[in-house]
């Protein structure tokens, strides 16, 4: 009974926030989802990530093992998203990221928090740090059909990612005054993440359940498996391990929507990978909770 009162009082928060978004749009209010994921994926949370990296207390060792897993993780899971596109047939610039990148932003952090604390926090960004530098670049690449990999490169997420890293390497900091004012802009990200997952999904229709089901329940059951069995490999220690498990298991991200939408891939078909993973989630994250706690 406590176990299910811990994980209730973590998920709870992360799909209330969610339910504002949704409802809001509902009663048919204004939400400009443009404009909220451009200040967010280029500025808050960049910010966000700069400054966990450049703060962080994670011992060294520990996070030189928990970024080798992470990469390791995305790799893996990417190889498995190759697989399962060729062998079912599937466009590759449609499903690839889908299948390969969670929603580690919006649910992965909130739930790191909220579950871990300040600590779980700091790991979680290391996590979403590595998926940033994958997802906007390689993802990218794959969603656009090719080009220039500099172009991707000077996304300000990863920019930020490889500043934090720098940062943390180097010992520097910035002065406190410029600490302060990143860290404020970076605590933005979470809350309106959340809220604009709620906005989308009350604006997103899903266009085939049947075969989004199943895609679906196979991202879940294989991400979090292979994550897990990652991590095992890399020896983490609990909190860590439980971390990248979450983090790697997250439903299908929002920004996959938009990426296929800008790069003029089957933006239909993503919508409903997201709507279908998002509210799939509601079952099966807090099940995956309760086994990492």
């Amino acid at each position: 009974m406590n176990l299910v009162l811990t994980v209730l009082e973590i998920v709870a928060p992360v799909f209330l926030l969610a339910a504002i978004g949704f409802v809001w749009v509902r009663l048919g209010h204004e939400y400009s989802i443009r404009f909220v994921t451009q200040l967010t994926m280029t500025l808050s949370v960049p910010c966000l990530i700069f400054t966990a990296l450049m703060n962080t207390e994670i011992d060294a060792d520990a996070l030189a093992a928990l970024t080798l897993a992470s990469v390791a993780a995305y790799v893996v899971v990417g190889l498995a998203a190759l697989a399962v596109t060729a062998g079912l047939g599937l466009s590759l610039r449609t499903y690839f990221a889908p299948l390969t990148f969670g929603n580690t932003g919006n649910l992965g952090l909130p739930l790191a928090l909220f579950a871990f604390g300040e600590a779980g926090l700091d790991m979680a960004v290391v996590v979403f740090a590595v998926m940033a530098v994958f997802s906007f670049t390689i993802g990218v690449w794959v969603v656009a059909g090719g080009g220039s990999l500099w172009n991707v490169v000077r996304e300000p997420m990863v920019a930020g990612t490889l500043l934090g890293a720098l940062f943390l390497w180097q010992g520097w900091e910035t002065p406190r005054f410029l600490t302060n004012t990143l860290e404020l802009v970076g605590q933005v990200a979470i809350p309106l993440m959340l809220i604009t997952l709620g906005v989308a999904l009350a604006r997103l229709k899903p266009a085939r359940i049947g075969r989004d089901l199943g895609l679906c329940i196979g991202k879940a059951a294989v991400t979090a498996g292979l994550a897990y069995g990652v991590g095992l490999w890399f020896g983490l220690a609990p909190v860590p391990l439980a971390v990248l498990t979450l983090q790697v298991a997250t439903p299908v991200a929002v920004t996959s929507y938009l990426l296929a939408e800008k790069y003029e891939a089957d933006a239909e078909a993503v919508a409903g990978l997201v709507v279908v993973s998002t509210l799939l989630s509601v079952i099966y994250l807090p099940l995956l909770l309760a086994f990492v706690i």
